[in-house]
This record gives structure tokens, C-alpha cells and sequence, in this order.
């Protein structure tokens, strides 16, 4: 008999509780000495024909099992809610919290002793991690890994950077509809998440760079059999951490998040990761700020990857993954504990780049500083956000007229319109799709660029929201501006007309309005009314916190660690 275990106040009890608890687990065909005190591992798993990203869960599933079995461990497969990017309306971001909540209640109400989390599209991870880091269980991931890379008329094509590439083609006559939806055949090939360098692919290198998953985790294929035998290894591991007590709180330092920073950095990593990291943070209580993220903005881009390059995760897999990044900018990394143990330098030990196009030298980028840039200003006071490596340099300072649209449904209407009063110099404004205002921040701040002007060869321009944009996105699009313009920010009183100014260089973004003009406006502005009344979505709105914090229910940051003692019957 091993020491007391958590999931032993389920299953060691020789009384009415213990016999409820084992017995009716009992009936899947578990023998008496499943419950002999041996660590029970829960498998969170978010597996779902809905969410394509993760469909090939189920067999990374079975793989960690063997590993759990072969480590003495009882492993038990359980469901949360599972977020498809793709399919969900309004966008899977209002759900984040939801599955957090999932996940955090699923691990303090069952016997478990630690966790596997199993995820992989872009709320997934997050979602897991923050809901584990509450619980503080003992807890480690696998991700679902990349698609092969896309294929189209003998050329790669990518998840969605090339979707907007070509959707912007048809619009402006360049590409036949034919072609459109031929390309879409050939571009998701086989289960996974987005092959590009989308938030998918982003929060499984993160979570790689901060010690969460055992090395590799990030770029292996999904159907690559070493992400298989990488999840027998993760079930192994996992009954190991039970032993040594290693938890989030011991993996997830502030040292770990500056490491996250840095890499997304060299890889050219979603504007995502910024919300994922500050919410997660939030739960665990590291003091992480968007300050932080400007720690990250003199690393160079490294990685080749769409949307700020021209390869695809296969080939950042297959040229040496995350290590081999984490080798390029090992002068840069804080030393950190990870769930192996040992620091995350080790992460790094015996990598080699094995083509120097898709993963290049510290000292010859693909760009150089090419981490996120935080803006703020008169425009967002609490910040916003910029990706230089997926801009156009020469927007990167500008100051130009806003033509503003009210809110998505205006967007829609109008963008199209041939009399639309827009220049190349125009800064498109759109309102509206904050955490609150739309709600849940959908990706939608890359706007298209006005159809007019798509005609004349214009593919970007400055862009400006509260809302947020897929991983997959470029452009020179400032988002999360905090607050948002549905809590009162600035941003709800911007006029079609008035100059706007961005300097990535100086972090600013300002609104060239006097203050009393503005004071003015704000004495005339209302809040669009609310558009749900019941439900999840009613709760989420009325206690989501602004970007800055990571749009987290206030309710929900930190943690709970305290024993569940009360009994069901």
C-alpha cells in the first residue's frame, strides 16, 4: 500500500461511501485492485466530432492509458467541453471560461490524483490549463498536433492565412470561385489544428517552452505515430508527478510566462497567447502584465511559418521543432522547473536545426524585434495590441482619418460598397466585438480591406478594434483595445473623420480629438443593449474582465485547493 492518496477519500473507505464509489465503477470490468491505492489518473479529454482540430483524441486517449498501466497507475477517461474554432457561434472565446469551469469542477469533484489534459484547437489548451492550475492537482498536456500541410495545385497551401489570401483574390477578380472552393478540399488533409502558426499551434509550442508537456509536444503532426508514443510517455510521466507532488503552481512562475513570451516571440506566435497567458497567470497568481509582453519585443522572429513566413508546421517539425528554437534564444530563458522536473534548459539539450529556411540562426532572422508591440494612448488606456511580424512596415507609424463602423453587422453592410469614402491611408475603425460587446471578442479584427480598394491592389491597411484575430491573420491590425468601446472606452467615441495615430516604435496609439470634444461625446453616448438575457452568456458578460486581464470571469481568478469533504448520499 503507498502513501494516502487523494482519490483514496473515493475508493479506500470500507463503508457505505467506499462501497458506492467502488462498485458502481465496478461495473466497467475494473478489478478489486484498481482501487488498491495506486495513483488514478483522470485523462481530460476534449475529443469531439464537432471540434476537428482535437477528432484524434480518442487514440492519444488509449495511448496515454498504456502509459499510465505500464506505470502503475489506474487511468480514467473523462469528457469536458470541447471548443471548436471553426464551428462555434458566435466565436468559441465566449466558451473559454466555460470550459474552464468544466474542467476545474470535473477535477475537484472526482477521485482523481492527477491530470492529463488533452487538447489542441485554440481554446482548448487554455481553457484546460487555467481550469487545472485552480484545482492544482497534479496536471501535464498533450496537444492534438498540426495538420499535414495543405496541398493545392502542387503547391502548399495553409489553415487559414491562405483562406483570406484567397478570399480577398475573389473579390478582387484574381482568383474564379471554382478555384475557391476547390482549394478547400485540399487543404485540411487529416485530423489536427491549423498547420500554420495559429493559436493551435502557438499554445502547444507555449505550452512546450513553459515545462507543461514533455518536449516535442509542440509541432508533431497529428498523425505523426510519435505524438502517439509521445502520449504513452506523457501517461507515464503523469504517475511520476503524482509521486513527487509536482504541480502547476511548482511548473507555472513567473519565469515560466517570460519563457512563453520570448518564444512566441521567435516563432511569430498568435496575438492570442497574450489573453491565454494573462488569464492563465490570473488563476495561478503570477503578476503578469501586458508590461511583460514588451519584455519579448527585441526577440527576433526565427520561424518561418505562415502567416509570418512561408512554411507550414510540418516543416517547423521536421527541421527541429521547439527545441531547436529554444536552443536559439537559451542566452534569453529563465531558468524554471518543468514537469519533467529539471529546468527547462534541458528542453534544449542535444536539439539541432535541421533546415535553416524554416528555422533560422539567432543572429540571421527571418525579422529582426519582431516580438508583439503594446500600444497605449488616449485611444486605449489599458492597452492593445500589434503583431509587427505579420504587418507592413511602413504602417507600423502612420496617422491617418478613421472611417468607423459601428459595430460587425455595419462592417458587413458596407465594406463592399463601391462609394465607401476610404483611401490606402484610411484607418479602419470597428467597434463592438470586445469581450462584452459582442459578446466574447471574436476573431474578426482583421476586417477585409474595402473591395474598392482590393480592386486597386491594396491587400493592407491599418486596422483598429477591441476585437481579436485569428492566429492565422496578418496585417497591421491593432486589437484588444482596453477598454473596450461596450464597457465605455474611447474606442465607442471615435467618429468617421477624426485622425487617428499609431506608432509601434514609440507604443502609441492616440485619438486626435481634444478632451473636451470627447467629453462632450461621452455625455451622448449609450451602450448598445444587451444580447442575451439568460444563461451562460448573461453571467459571462456581467462578469468578464477587460482584455488586459485576460478576459477571465473576475469571479474565477485564483484558485481553490481546499479537500472536498461532504459526501453524495
Amino acid at each position: 500500500m503507498t502513501k494516502q492518496r487523494r482519490s483514496q477519500a473515493w475508493y479506500g473507505k470500507l463503508d457505505k461511501d467506499g462501497f458506492i464509489h467502488r462498485s458502481w465503477m465496478k461495473n466497467q470490468g475494473f478489478p478489486d485492485h484498481a482501487f488498491d491505492g495506486r495513483p488514478i489518473i483522470g485523462i481530460c479529454n476534449t475529443w469531439s466530432e464537432l471540434t476537428p482540430c482535437n477528432a484524434g483524441l480518442k487514440g492519444l486517449a488509449e495511448a496515454v492509458k498504456r502509459g499510465v498501466w505500464e506505470a502503475g497507475g489506474f487511468p480514467v477517461e473523462f469528457p469536458v467541453m470541447s471548443l471548436g474554432e471553426t464551428q462555434m457561434k458566435p466565436t468559441a472565446m465566449l466558451f473559454r471560461n466555460l470550459l474552464a469551469m468544466d474542467v476545474e469542477e470535473s477535477i475537484r469533484a472526482y477521485g482523481m490524483d492527477g491530470v492529463v489534459l488533452l487538447g489542441g484547437c485554440d481554446k482548448t489548451t487554455p481553457g484546460q490549463l487555467m481550469g487545472a492550475a485552480s484545482v492544482d492537482l497534479p496536471s501535464i498536456v498533450v496537444s492534438s498536433g498540426p495538420m499535414l500541410n495543405g496541398k493545392w495545385k502542387g503547391k502548399d497551401i495553409g489553415s487559414g492565412t491562405d483562406v483570406w489570401k484567397f478570399s480577398e483574390s475573389v473579390r478582387a477578380g484574381d482568383m474564379t470561385l471554382e478555384d475557391f472552393m476547390a482549394a478547400e478540399s485540399g487543404m485540411s488533409r487529416s485530423v489536427g489544428v491549423c498547420m500554420t502558426m495559429g493559436t493551435a499551434s502557438t499554445m502547444s509550442s507555449l505550452v512546450e517552452s513553459m515545462g507543461m508537456s514533455l518536449p516535442t509536444n509542440g509541432a508533431l503532426p497529428a498523425v505523426d505515430a510519435r505524438r502517439a508514443a509521445l502520449a504513452h510517455l506523457t501517461g507515464k510521466r503523469i504517475v511520476e508527478m503524482v509521486d513527487e507532488d509536482l504541480k502547476p503552481s511548482d511548473v507555472l512562475t513567473k519565469e515560466a510566462f517570460i519563457n512563453a513570451i520570448m518564444t512566441n516571440a521567435a516563432v511569430g506566435g498568435s496575438t492570442n497567447a497574450v489573453l491565454h497567458l494573462l488569464a492563465l497567470a490570473g488563476r495561478v497568481g503570477v503578476d503578469l502584465t501586458l508590461e511583460d509582453f514588451e519584455k519579448g519585443s527585441e526577440i527576433p522572429l526565427l520561424v518561418n511559418c505562415m502567416p509570418s513566413g512561408k512554411y507550414l508546421m510540418e516543416d517547423f517539425c521536421y527541421a527541429g521543432g521547439v527545441p531547436a528554437v529554444l536552443k536559439e534564444i537559451s542566452k534569453h530563458l529563465q531558468p524554471a522547473k518543468t514537469v519533467l522536473g529539471g529546468d527547462i534548459s534541458v528542453y534544449a539539450d542535444g536539439a539541432e536545426c535541421y533546415n535553416r529556411d524554416v528555422i533560422h540562426a539567432y543572429d540571421a532572422p527571418v525579422k529582426p524585434a519582431a516580438g508583439l508591440r503594446v500600444l497605449r494612448g488616449n485611444l486605449a488606456p489599458q492597452g492593445a495590441i500589434v503583431k509587427p511580424s505579420a504587418a507592413t512596415e511602413h504602417l507600423l507609424e502612420h496617422e491617418g482619418e478613421a472611417y468607423v463602423f459601428e459595430n460587425i453587422e455595419d462592417l458587413k453592410a458596407n465594406i463592399d460598397r463601391d462609394d465607401l469614402p476610404v483611401t490606402p491611408d484610411t484607418i479602419l475603425v470597428l467597434k463592438g466585438c470586445g469581450p462584452k460587446g459582442y459578446p466574447g471578442m471574436p476573431e474578426v479584427g482583421n476586417m477585409p480591406i474595402p473591395r474598392k480598394l482590393v480592386r486597386e491592389g491594396v491587400r493592407d491597411m491599418i486596422r483598429v478594434s477591441d476585437a481579436r484575430m485569428s492566429g492565422t491573420a496578418f496585417g497591421t491590425v491593432v486589437l484588444h483595445v482596453s477598454p473596450e468601446a461596450q464597457a465605455g472606452g474611447t474606442l465607442a467615441l471615435v467618429k468617421t473623420g477624426d485622425r487617428i495615430r499609431v506608432s509601434a516604435s514609440k507604443g502609441e496609439l492616440e485619438l486626435l480629438v481634444d478632451d473636451a470634444e470627447l467629453a462632450t461625446r461621452r455625455e451622448a453616448w449609450k451602450p448598445e443593449e444587451a444580447r442575451y438575457e439568460r444563461g451562460y452568456a448573461k453571467m459571462y458578460v456581467d462578469h468578464v474582465l477587460q482584455a488586459d486581464r485576460g478576459a477571465d470571469l473576475d469571479f474565477l481568478v485564483g484558485k481553490d485547493t481546499r479537500p472536498v469533504t461532504r459526501e453524495s448520499h
